[in-house]
C-alpha cells in the first residue's frame, strides 16, 4: 500500500522521540509527507469551580508548550515535517478532523504497555472511529 501523508499522534511523553523516529523512517521509505499532532485534554472539563484560575491563559500556555515540544521533535526527525498541530478535546474527534482536512491516509500512534494504559487507553476509541489505516507502535 502506498501512503502519501502520514500523521503521527504524539503524547509528548519520553517515548515520543521513538514514535517520531519510526514515523520519519516510514515516511522517508514511502516518500510521503509527515505531520505531527498532539491532542491535549480539554481543561474546561476538569474545572470544578473550587479554584480561581484563568483557564484561557492556562490553555494558551499549555498549547504553546506543546507546539514548542512538537517543533523540537520535528527537528530531531531527520525528515521534513509538513505540519505540527496542537489541539484539545476528544482525541479521536480531533484526529478524524485532521485526517479529513489534510488528506491523511495513515495515522501512527503509540501504545504504552503498562497497567494504566490497559484501563485508560484512548487508542480504543481511535480504532473504532478512524477512517484510514492505523499503525500502532508498542511503547514499553
Amino acid at each position: 500500500m502506498v501512503y502519501k501523508h502520514i500523521l503521527a499522534a504524539i503524547d509528548l511523553s519520553d517515548d515520543s522521540e521513538v514514535l517520531v523516529h519510526k514515523a520519519a523512517l516510514l515516511a522517508k521509505a514511502l516518500d510521503a509527507k509527515l505531520s505531527l499532532i498532539h491532542i491535549d485534554v480539554d481543561y474546561a472539563d476538569l474545572y470544578t469551580g473550587l479554584i480561581d484560575i484563568n483557564l484561557a491563559e492556562m490553555h494558551e500556555r499549555a498549547e504553546n508548550d506543546a507546539q514548542a515540544r512538537l517543533h523540537q521533535l520535528a527537528q530531531k526527525a531527520q525528515y521534513p515535517v509538513s505540519h505540527t498541530l496542537v489541539g484539545s478535546g476528544d482525541l479521536s474527534e480531533e484526529i478524524c478532523h485532521a485526517i479529513k482536512n489534510m488528506d491523511i491516509d495513515l495515522v501512527i500512534c503509540g501504545h504504552h504497555q503498562d497497567f494504566w494504559s490497559k484501563i485508560l487507553s484512548s487508542t480504543r476509541q481511535l480504532l473504532s472511529r478512524t477512517p484510514v489505516d492505523l499503525l500502532m507502535v508498542p511503547l514499553k
